[in-house]
């Protein structure tokens, strides 16, 4: 019988990229079904190791995506926001989430394929209801995925009669190496082990490859997931590398463990298979979700010495940016609102300080275009924001308490003032992005127009650091001097844009590069304005500036 190869290699390829758009479509579906609150899941409900577990087990149900819930980890531990243990937690999770993929496979209703994505499309094209529009796209992806698998299924048939590939199976059989290695390098191509298991349980199916050689294969479907993680973490925290790192090792030790135990585990497989009457996918669906959740079971008591191993494999003093509150004690409400104010307060002055940190890191990436400083302003940016809302929260709990004047006054003071500061992130993220313009532009800026942008920063920088010291101690003396400060910025800004025509006319300076330096003295200008702010809250609300500078 004559094999069509190019039908086989394009129904196998197409029906891999239908699969893998079905996948993608599912999980976004599914995801914004949720509410788009994935990090808040992770962020919250891993307090423990135990809790991780679960939460990598929910997020990698909703997202079909082991590597995006072990992406989204790394994120939260390179931020801050989680620890290297509770990290290892989530990742063992997140396995046992993803083998759920596997199972919705081996259900086998390829044959309804079709009309599953008719009912996907109706759902997304004839309802205006957002809920109904993402259930639309779950259902669309979940019909894709089976189509494109049906599509793959079609294309693999034929490989039993290769005898090339008959050998390789044999192969594979006698040397399990060699099939955790195909499945490894499959998936790190495909990135993404649902895909690659999918085409394992297309395989089984068909009967071109035997439980034996198949087996293997799963266990490097696993390595090479994390391959995903490993170039997330890339350029990211200490932290985040560990995590990375946590992945593969899970994965490598589960591998090895279980290609140890092959011979046992096979015979596993197989009298479920018989004993449960399972087809074919389903047995692999099985076969994946025994080897995920025993690995788990084994390593899970072992948490903390994968956590001593990387960190002595990655040594180094981690920087990650503490985006958790310190200060935000609940208990202190009930007990003491007088207490729980100044905890308020104490975490505004944390906020602060990511302030002045953020301004200096965008300082240094105005002069030196390095990378790494406009990664840090942005996520320091983004811990200003998680602090604004849990500060915002401690606060309005606070104000149901019974508070007296003095204090309705400070809890006033620190509402207004934590907005400031969340402003003036704001700011800086937009000069971020401004310098980001300018270098991909390549704009290029006068040796002139540097300099004043530099001494606007300067005068800048020392402004919100004295507001912040005057708003720490309450210092009158202090607030009255940023608030003379902000004058030079406000002239300053006015000065140094009256010579920036002035260079513009005499064609010393380009459009794009006026626009970029007009843009960055703005905010500079702006953020001077936030540092009067909190002086005033120091001062009194109502004091004029105009009388004060008099």
């Amino acid at each position: 019988m004559e094999i069509d190869v190019q039908k086989m290699i394009f129904e196998f390829v197409g029906g891999l990229g239908i699969f893998l758009f079905g996948l993608k479509y599912m999980g976004d579906g599914l995801q914004k079904s949720a509410g788009d609150k994935l990090r808040d899941i992770l962020d919250r409900f891993t307090t423990n190791p135990f809790m991780g577990v679960l939460a990598g087990i929910i997020v990698t149900i909703l997202i079909q995506s082991s590597s995006g819930t072990t992406v989204i980890t790394v994120g939260l531990v390179n931020a801050g926001f989680m620890t290297l243990r509770q990290a290892i937690g989530v990742i063992m999770g997140a396995n046992i989430g993803t083998t759920v993929t596997a199972f919705i496979i081996g259900i086998d209703v390829g044959e309804f394929a079709l009309p599953i994505i008719a009912l996907g499309a109706l759902l997304i094209f004839f309802f205006k209801n957002k809920k109904v529009t993402y259930l639309g796209q779950t259902v669309f992806g979940l019909g894709a995925l089976f189509y494109g698998l049906e599509l793959m299924s079609s294309g693999m048939k034929p490989l039993r009669s290769f005898e090339a590939f008959h050998e390789l199976t044999v192969s594979m059989s006698e040397m399990p190496l060699l099939g955790v290695l195909i499945g490894t390098v499959f998936t790190v191509i495909v990135q993404s082990s649902s895909a690659t298991i999918g085409v394992l349980q297309g395989l089984f199916g068909q009967g071109a490859i035997s439980l034996e050689a198949a087996l293997p294969v799963l266990f490097g479907d696993n390595i090479g997931t994390t391959i995903t993680a490993v170039l997330a973490s890339i350029g990211a925290s200490i932290a985040a590398k560990r995590a990375a790192l946590t992945h593969v090792l899970f994965n490598i030790i589960g591998a090895t463990l279980f290609i140890i135990l092959l011979k046992p585990f096979t015979w596993v497989v197989a009298n479920l298979q018989d004993y449960l009457n399972l087809n074919n996918q389903m047995t692999i669906a099985f076969a994946h979700g025994i080897f995920n959740v025993t690995n788990t079971l084994i390593q899970f008591p072992f948490i903390w010495l994968l956590a001593v191993i990387v960190t002595k494999l990655i040594p180094g003093k981690d920087t990650a940016i503490e985006y958790k509150p310190k200060h935000l004690d609940p208990i202190f409400i009930e007990q003491s609102p007088s207490l729980a104010l100044g905890q308020a307060k104490e975490e505004s002055l944390r906020m602060g300080e990511l302030a002045m940190q953020g301004l200096e890191e965008t300082s240094l990436y105005l002069n030196n275009h390095n990378q790494k400083h406009a990664e840090l302003s942005l996520q320091l940016e983004d811990a200003i924001n998680n602090l604004d809302r849990k500060i915002t929260d401690y606060l309005v709990r606070i104000s149901s308490s019974s508070l007296s004047k003095t204090e309705s006054a400070l809890h006033s003071s620190i509402v207004d003032i934590v907005r400031d500061i969340e402003r003036i992130g704001d700011h800086f993220e937009n000069i971020v992005e401004l310098i980001d313009y300018k270098i991909s532009n390549k704009v290029a800026l006068t040796e002139q127009a540097m300099k004043d942008l530099n001494d606007m920063f300067n005068l800048t920088m020392i402004t919100v650091k004295q507001a912040l010291k005057a708003y720490e101690s309450m210092n009158h003396e202090e607030a009255l001097a940023v608030i003379q400060k902000e004058e030079q910025i406000d002239q300053m800004e006015r000065t140094y844009r009256k010579k920036h025509i002035i260079r513009l006319n005499e064609g010393v300076c380009t459009g794009p590069a006026g626009i970029v330096f007009v843009d960055i003295i703005s905010n500079l200008e702006r953020i001077g304005d936030h540092a009067v702010n909190i002086a005033q809250e120091v001062i009194g609300k109502d004091t004029d500036p105009d009388v004060l500078n008099s």
